[in-house]
């Protein structure tokens, strides 16, 4: 991996946190002056371009590289990937035990993250009027940096509490609007209804601000990623009215792709249903990392450890373009596990990762339509999903619940590997499920493997090896052990938390 220094980032990441000196790469590489940095409306975007790269590509180690940390803890901690325990990176959020334990470096370094892409968004909406340039630039730099940090509250939202339909007030993490230093007083923990607040502010400023605005990279938040966030934060706080105009706006303009588009990898910003993503280059390349977790099929991946429940197979038409990327691998040590070749590296070894795409808006507006009660509509936009990945038409039952169980079933199955599985388990207060791999005597179920040399054989299928919560007791709704913890460092030095 690369290191990466960014002198905007540096430069003003003054965090209150005391943690970061040493978790953090803050120290300055530039002794450049804060009032030039922020002089000029262009040179104030570099401090958006600047946090926004760091955040994707820098981490302490390669199993925290970026916010696709969060993304992988997600899927690990959900019922659809049977991480392999015994593989660096992820075995501790699969087994629970990582984000509960606030003393250790994954908690740590996400809300490090999380905070300093707040405080430097803080600094940019704080200074960006009195900058040098045209109004409509200040209105794209500001516009950006509000959507960036409600990402990020975004975020705090949907991992650091319970579903906001179970308790609106419920305390979660704190609110900062201001810039902030060393010496800074920490804050108490605000409600998931004020976080709420200032993320759908934050994004209605954004799309106003941004409305001239036409990006040239999809690195770059526009509209259509602010209406993407829009949408999400509406389903989250059950605005089912208002998350399905937002995802309609998100995804116009983004046609699903094709069925053979399918199988390319899901490595590529340029494919046209992205709407938002991370680029990768061989000079940038630190967050193609997540791919060594997420690509179990090509052999430069080292660890090919997010294998696929057995189980989430049996969900797939077997004529969907999706069903065919599932093998039974026939690798020595890896004989039974089943591969889901969605994620594939590019030439050497890089990937770019998807953030956003117009198959998610589908999902959010036929998900709030059903919600809505509006059930034919919710059919209507869940079967144009299913035609475009080659699936039988939903032809089920009508009521109300079938429906949004159909479509919470076709979000694991289309999103699979994308970072959802742990936030619609909260926001749904559903739950985890795991089983076995056996039949009904307990015996493991037998599954046919090709080995590398070309001999076909007959093993024991492999799945899940964790079924229940680190103190034993069985997966259930709304479980502390869900929630990623506010780390001991910061609770230490904040008085006010």
């Amino acid at each position: 991996m690369k290191k990466l220094k960014y002198l905007s980032l540096a430069l003003i990441t003054a965090l209150f946190l005391t943690s970061c000196e040493s978790d953090l790469e803050t120290a300055p590489t530039n002794q450049a002056n804060e009032a030039e940095v922020f002089k000029t409306a262009e040179s104030a975007e570099t401090v958006i371009n600047g946090t926004w790269a760091k955040f994707n590509d820098d981490g302490p180690t390669y199993a925290n590289i970026g916010y696709s940390t969060v993304l992988r803890t997600s899927d690990a901690m959900g019922s659809d990937v049977a991480v392999l325990t015994n593989k660096y990176g992820f075995p501790g959020a699969y087994a629970f035990t990582d984000l509960v334990n606030n003393t250790g470096s994954r908690p740590l370094y996400i809300w490090n993250s999380l905070y300093s892409v707040i405080n430097n968004m803080n600094n940019v909406i704080a200074r960006i009027d009195a900058a040098e340039g045209t109004q409509e630039k200040k209105d794209q730099v500001k516009g950006q940096a509000k959507a960036l940090r409600a990402f990020c509250y975004l975020n705090l939202a949907s991992f650091y509490q319970f579903s906001y339909l179970k308790d609106k007030n419920a305390l979660t993490a704190p609110i900062y609007t201001e810039p902030t230093t060393t010496s800074s007083v920490g804050k108490k923990k605000a409600s998931l209804e004020e976080i709420y607040t200032l993320v759908k502010s934050d994004l209605k400023d954004a799309d106003l601000l941004l409305q001239n605005y036409s990006r040239n990279n999809k690195d770059k938040i526009d509209r259509s990623v602010v209406n993407g966030l829009l949408a999400r934060a509406y389903l989250n706080t059950g605005e089912w009215t208002k998350a399905a105009a937002s995802a309609k706006i998100a995804r116009n303009g983004y046609a699903l792709m094709t069925a053979e588009k399918y199988k390319d990898g899901f490595n590529d910003i340029s494919n046209g249903e992205w709407i938002w993503g991370h680029g990768q280059t061989q000079e940038q390349s630190g967050e193609s990392y997540a791919f060594h977790f997420l690509d179990v099929s090509s052999s430069g991946s080292y660890y090919y450890s997010f294998m696929a429940d057995p189980y989430f197979k049996d969900l797939f038409d077997t004529n969907d373009i999706r069903y065919s990327l599932f093998s039974w691998d026939g690798n020595p040590g890896r004989e039974g596990l089943l591969r889901y070749a969605k994620f594939k590296f590019k030439a050497n070894l890089i990937a770019d990762i998807v953030f956003m795409r117009a198959a998610e808006m589908y999902l959010i507006e036929a998900e709030a339509e059903a919600r809505n009660g509006n059930v034919s509509n919710a059919v209507g936009v869940l079967n144009q999903l299913k035609l475009a990945r080659n699936a039988n038409p939903y032809a089920g039952s009508m009521a109300q619940n079938e429906v949004i169980k159909e479509v919470l079933i076709e979000r694991r199955k289309e999103l699979f590997g994308e970072g959802f599985s742990l936030s619609d388990i909260i926001r749904t207060q559903g739950t985890v499920v795991r089983k076995p791999f056996t039949n009904t005597s307990g015996q493991a179920i037998q599954v046919q493997i090709t080995t590398p040399d070309g001999i076909v054989k007959t093993v024991n299928g492999r799945g899940h090896t964790i079924f229940a919560f680190p103190d034993q007791s069985a997966f259930t709704a709304n479980s502390r052990y869900y929630l990623f913890s506010i780390p001991q460092k910061e609770i230490e030095n904040n008085p006010n938390l």
